[in-house]
C-alpha cells in the first residue's frame, strides 16, 4: 500500500482525488494550501504528491523543488485547471513525474498514478544496487537531484551508445563522463579528452584524426589523432558546441562508420571507442541558428544527461565543502578544519552561478585566509561573497517583484502582522517627532492622540522624544 498526499484548494477536486486514491488500496492525505501540504511532505513518508498548480497562498511550481528534497523525495504529478505549454515544460524540467490538466477523467489520473507508483518500486529496487557499485571519480553529494543523475550514469555504463552531459559551467561535466567511462566495459581503455573550445580551427583535423609526414608545413613525422588513441576506450568531446562546423560533417561520418583517414593518408583507419559529449550551450538553438548539424546532434544525444546547478541541491553544500577541504589541507600538509555553522551557512545562503567549481575556489582561498587557524568562519570567506548575502539580507524587494517562495520558516499569520504593525507604528513615531522636531504637542495633533496615549506609545517603543 502506497501513501499518497494531495495539494488542492478545491474541495471537490481534492474529495475526488481523495476517493480515488482510497479506492485504489492506498493511505491518502491532503492539504488546502501550499503551506500545510509542504509540512505535511515534509514529515510525512508519501510516495506521490497531486500538486496543484494555482493556490490560495502561491504557485505550486514554486515549492516543487521543496517537495523533491523531502527525505521521502516522493514523484509529483502536477494537476492544474489552466494547464499552458511553459507550465508543462517548467514543471517536467523541475522533475515533476507528469503534468495533467483537470479535465482529465479519474480513469487517466488513475493510470497515471500507478504508472508512477510503479516507477518509483522499481526505481527504489534498483538504485541502491546500482548507485552503491558505482566508482563515482569524487562526484560528491547524496540529493535527490544527484542519485537521479547517478542513476542515469548506471544506465549510461551498462550500454555504449553516445551520451550528451549537459550543464551550467562548473557543474561537473567531466567528472560525471569519467565516471560512465570508469564503470563501463571499456574502463580498462583510455579515455581521451578533447576539449574543443582549445582547439586551434586550422588544427582541429589533424589533432582529430592525425596526419602523415610532410602533410603540412611542420608535420615532421607522422602523428595519431586522439580517435585513435580512444580505440577500446571513451573519446569525451568536452565543450562540443563550439567544434567547427567544417569539421562536423567529417566527425559525422566517424560516427557513423567507426572509420577515418588521417590527412594526407591513404589508408582509412578503425577506431572503437565510445563517444561521450558535454556542453553548456542550446546546441538545438545552434542548429537552428545554423551553426551546428542537427544530424550530428541526433547521434550525439542518443541518451542524455542534464546535471542539475548547484543552486538546485543546496543539502550537499555541507558535503561538498567537507570533502574538498580535507582534499585541499592534503595537499596543502594543513592540518583538517572545522567549520564554525556560521560559516556552512553562508556557503548555504549564496546562489554559487560558478557552481561546484566555484565552491572549490572559495574554499581554496578560505583556506589560504584562515592559514593555521584550525576553524573556518565566514570571516575567511571571500569579500565579494560575504558583501553579497549582507547585501540580500536587507535589500528590500523591487516594487511588483514577485514574492519569494514558500519555506517551512513562516511564522503564524497573526505573529506576523503583529510584527508588521509593531514595526510601521514605530516608524511612525519616529517620522511624526522628525517631522514636528519634537514637538510632542503638535505630534499629537498630527497622529490624533492624546498626550497620554502618545507617551505610552513612545515607552513602548523605547522612543525617547530630544
Amino acid at each position: 500500500m502506497a501513501s499518497i498526499l494531495i495539494i488542492d484548494d478545491d474541495d471537490s477536486m481534492r474529495s475526488s482525488l481523495w476517493h480515488m486514491v482510497k479506492r485504489m488500496g492506498h493511505h491518502v492525505d491532503s492539504a488546502p494550501t501550499l503551506r500545510e501540504g509542504l509540512e505535511k511532505a515534509s514529515t510525512g513518508a508519501f510516495d506521490v504528491v497531486l500538486l496543484d498548480v494555482s493556490m490560495p497562498d502561491g504557485n505550486g511550481l514554486d515549492i516543487l523543488p521543496d517537495i523533491q528534497r523531502t527525505p521521502a523525495e516522493p514523484e509529483v504529478i502536477i494537476i492544474t485547471g489552466y494547464g499552458n505549454p511553459d507550465s508543462a515544460e517548467l514543471a517536467i524540467r523541475s522533475g515533476a513525474w507528469d503534468y495533467i490538466e483537470k479535465g482529465t477523467s479519474l480513469k487517466a489520473m488513475t493510470l497515471h498514478l500507478v504508472r508512477a507508483l510503479q516507477y518509483r518500486q522499481e526505481k527504489i529496487a534498483s538504485r541502491g544496487a546500482s548507485v552503491t557499485a558505482l566508482k563515482r571519480h569524487d562526484i560528491v553529494g547524496n540529493s535527490h537531484k544527484i542519485r537521479d543523475c547517478l542513476d542515469l550514469v548506471a544506465q549510461a555504463a551498462a550500454g555504449d551508445t553516445s551520451v550528451m552531459i549537459t550543464g551550467e559551467t562548473g557543474t561537473g561535466k567531466e567528472l560525471f563522463a569519467r565516471a560512465i567511462h570508469s564503470n563501463s566495459r571499456r574502463a580498462e581503455g583510455n579515455f581521451v579528452v578533447v576539449d574543443c573550445a582549445a582547439l586551434p580551427e586550422t588544427l582541429v583535423e589533424s589533432l582529430l584524426f592525425g596526419h602523415e609526414k610532410g602533410t603540412f608545413t611542420g608535420a615532421e613525422k607522422a602523428r595519431e589523432g586522439l580517435i585513435q588513441q580512444a580505440h577500446g576506450g571513451s573519446l569525451f568531446l568536452d565543450e562540443v558546441g563550439e567544434l567547427p562546423l567544417s569539421v562536423q560533417k567529417a566527425f559525422l561520418r566517424v560516427l557513423q562508420e567507426r572509420r577515418f583517414r588521417p590527412l594526407g593518408s591513404q589508408r582509412e583507419q578503425v577506431s572503437d571507442f565510445r563517444l561521450i559529449s558535454a556542453t553548456n550551450r542550446d546546441l538545438d538553438q545552434m542548429v537552428r541558428d545554423g551553426s551546428f548539424r542537427d544530424d550530428l546532434l541526433f547521434r550525439l544525444r542518443a541518451f542524455a544527461i542534464e546535471l542539475p546547478p548547484l543552486r538546485e541541491r543546496p543539502e550537499d553544500i555541507k558535503e561538498l565543502a567537507r570533502h574538498h577541504v580535507d582534499r585541499l589541507c592534503e595537499r596543502y600538509g594543513l592540518a583538517p578544519k572545522g567549520f564554525a555553522p556560521e560559516f556552512l551557512d553562508t556557503l548555504a545562503q549564496h546562489s554559487w552561478p560558478g557552481n561546484v567549481r566555484e565552491l572549490v575556489n572559495t574554499l581554496e582561498r578560505a583556506l589560504a585566509s584562515a592559514r593555521l587557524e584550525p576553524t573556518l568562519f565566514p570571516q575567511h570567506l571571500p569579500l565579494d561573497i560575504r558583501i553579497q548575502i549582507a547585501r540580500a539580507a536587507v535589500e528590500q524587494p523591487e516594487p511588483g517583484a514577485a514574492p519569494q517562495r514558500i519555506t517551512q520558516s513562516l511564522p503564524r499569520l497573526q505573529d506576523f502582522r503583529e510584527t508588521v504593525f509593531a514595526q510601521a507604528e514605530k516608524q511612525y513615531l519616529r517620522d511624526v517627532l522628525s517631522l514636528t522636531d519634537n514637538d510632542l504637542k503638535e505630534a499629537c495633533r498630527i497622529a490624533g492622540l492624546s498626550l497620554s496615549r502618545l507617551y505610552a506609545l513612545l515607552s513602548k517603543h523605547g522612543i525617547k522624544p530630544a
